[in-house]
């Protein structure tokens, strides 16, 4: 597999396209499913900012798609990207079709996928430490916190306290109530979790230079 789990800052994502795809990311096509931000403030700043890096972008509201349908679009993309937002809302698009299913068994056979923030959170074993970060009553028909499972850590993104709705005494808090159940992987926004056959790491993944889409 090969994933790129973004705190914030995409600086990573070039690169990563690049090693994972063996093109360049104006050559490349991303699906990108943006259930977790969709209506929100900051969601047409953060699209804007990963179609300036290159790429042609698809969208994909995985909660009003079929999977067989997810499935046939991932057939014309080279990667995915998942959005940030609200890790319950988006766990539990994933789930009440069957899109996450697809997702997951895509990426497990070799599309590589990027997650941002809650699309990170997501990637990882379970969602349930998000609780202290978003709003779990928005998915009240969610009956399972597992995630994708495509990394072993349980990201939290945020972790240097820069960003307003996250202070560091939250992030504080998630440590001391999850810490001991979940392994989790700290990200701070210019942070990035790199997985693939080389092996897992953090990597640094800076903010684009105009500032915080998300501010």
């Amino acid at each position: 597999m090969n994933v790129l789990l973004l705190s914030l800052g995409a600086g990573a994502v070039p690169q990563f396209l690049r090693d994972s795809t063996g093109s360049d990311p104006a050559q490349l096509t991303l699906a990108y499913i943006d259930d977790a931000a969709a209506g929100m403030p900051f969601a047409e700043a953060e699209r804007a900012g990963i179609a300036g890096l290159g790429p042609e972008l698809v969208t994909v509201h995985a909660r009003d798609m079929a999977a067989d349908t997810l499935d046939r679009v991932l057939d014309g993309v080279d990667a995915v990207y998942v959005a940030s937002g609200e890790t319950f809302l988006l766990l539990d698009a994933l789930r009440s079709n069957g899109t996450g299913e697809v997702l997951e068994r895509r990426v497990r056979a070799g599309l590589p996928y990027i997650g941002c923030s809650a699309g990170s959170i997501v990637a990882g074993s379970s969602v349930t430490p998000a609780e202290l970060m978003d709003d779990r009553g928005l998915a009240p028909a969610l009956a399972s916190d597992a995630g994708l499972g495509l990394v072993d850590s349980v990201v939290i993104p945020h972790a240097d306290g820069q960003l307003p709705p996250y202070p560091p005494q939250l992030i504080a808090d998630i440590v001391a109530r999850f810490g001991e159940e979940f392994p989790l992987l700290l990200l701070r926004d210019d942070q990035a979790l790199r997985s693939g056959p080389d092996g897992t790491g953090v990597v640094v993944s800076p903010r684009a230079p105009e500032g915080d889409p998300h501010e």
